[in-house]
């Protein structure tokens, strides 16, 4: 829509508006379609940010859109609407903040100074290395499984929801000595089957190594920050846990491995959510986390040694907090209208001590979070950008 109006507006050098989906300013394609709008003259004259709309379908349905105002200017006006406030500003970027942006794109590796965030494992299995906890009791009181060869595991879901499953987990020099087991020869077996006769090479190639998962992330005795890949946009943090030694993360999660906790208390900030939100889009209406785009490009203001320590103690109230309300589960904890009051005050003390980190205050809005990100995110990647490049050779006499 935005690209025929676009053609016709070049040639009567006017203006127009669109109600689209807030897709149209968030994730990959902001990078992919903006580019290709901006030019020749052409601006966002005006914007609604995004907000819930309902229409008249016969469920109501519900969809979350933003309003834009896209043509060629003929003043310098430039006004954004959000939650009831009209604020001006000089330039409206595709992301629907204010001012001038780069736009983000995926990155291999951090451009703030924390742990690599990876994909957890894929056991790709066909169903025999994963177990439920009945298969677990039977395999150990059954047919004599060491409890050494299972493992927690541990996606999205499980961690959610609070969901137990457990996998074997065999390494290659126990292999042979694991598959003299009945039980686990069989399942091993499975997993064999299901390998070879995949329509894909390079699982049938995993066939020979049954015994374990199809691509290994972990040795299983690290301590794992888990990150789930899709999560409700209904929570107000993003959902991130700490688990033990012994549990495997599948790929339907992130992983940042020994890591220390200040890295957490990144990840379950106000902040991060907002980034995420933006950056990485969504998959319908849930946040669609992503390493490469919304870890590796999350700007971070450099952080002392005190601040490491501030934001450790955040995350060790966070995780009292929740252990205070055992068995409640993550989906229990953080519906908004029944968070527990304590584990309330230890996101916003997390989010008060992170937030003034970055500008010795809180923010008074997600908006103004935003511009401060973006911000940060054009000075850091442009800095980095320098610091790359390679330095001209001087010709020698």
């Amino acid at each position: 829509m935005l690209s025929k109006a676009h053609d016709y507006l070049k040639h009567v050098r006017g203006s127009s508006a669109f109600v689209a989906t807030n897709s149209l300013n968030q994730g990959r394609q902001v990078s992919s379609v903006w580019p290709l709008l901006l030019t020749e003259g052409f601006e966002i004259l005006f914007a609604h940010r995004s907000f819930k709309w309902a229409n008249l379908a016969a469920r109501n349905a519900g969809v979350t859109v933003s309003v834009i105002g896209y043509g060629v200017p003929n003043d310098s006006k430039r006004y954004l609407y959000s939650e009831g406030v009209k604020q001006k500003a000089v330039y409206i970027s595709p992301y629907l903040t204010s001012g001038h942006t780069k736009f983000v794109k995926s990155s291999s590796k951090p451009i703030s100074e924390v742990n690599a965030m990876n994909f957890g494992s894929m056991p790709n299995d066909g169903g025999g290395l994963l177990l439920t906890y009945e298969e677990v009791f039977s395999a150990i009181h059954d047919y004599g499984v060491s409890e050494h060869f299972i493992f927690r595991v541990m996606g999205s879901k499980e961690f959610i929801r609070g969901h137990q499953r457990y996998c074997l987990w065999i390494s290659d020099d126990e292999a042979e000595m694991a598959c003299n087991n009945t039980f686990i020869k069989e399942r091993v077996e499975h997993v064999h089957k299901a390998r070879v006769n995949s329509n894909r090479a390079t699982t049938k190639k995993l066939a020979n190594i049954a015994y374990r998962f199809g691509e290994v992330r972990q040795q299983g005795n690290e301590k794992v920050i888990i990150i789930p890949k899709v999560s409700s946009e209904s929570r107000e943090y993003l959902p991130v846990g700490y688990v033990q030694p012994n549990t495997i993360v599948t790929d339907l999660a992130f992983t940042v491995l020994d890591a220390p906790l200040w890295n957490f208390a990144l990840i379950a900030s106000r902040i991060h959510l907002v980034w995420v939100a933006t950056v990485c889009g969504k998959l319908k209406t849930d946040f669609r986390y992503s390493n490469t785009l919304g870890w590796n490009t999350f700007p971070i203001s450099k952080l002392t040694g005190k601040n490491k320590e501030d934001l450790t103690r955040c995350v060790e109230d966070i995780l009292l907090a929740r252990e205070a309300h055992f068995p409640a589960t993550i989906a229990d904890l953080y519906v908004p209208e029944n968070m527990p009051d304590d584990l309330r005050r230890a996101h916003e003390r997390n989010d008060e001590v992170l937030e003034r980190i970055y500008i010795g205050r809180r923010f008074k809005n997600d908006t103004e979070r935003l511009e401060k990100l973006f911000d940060l995110y054009t000075k850091m990647t442009s800095e980095n950008k320098k610091l790359s490049k390679p330095k001209k050779k001087v010709a020698q006499k």
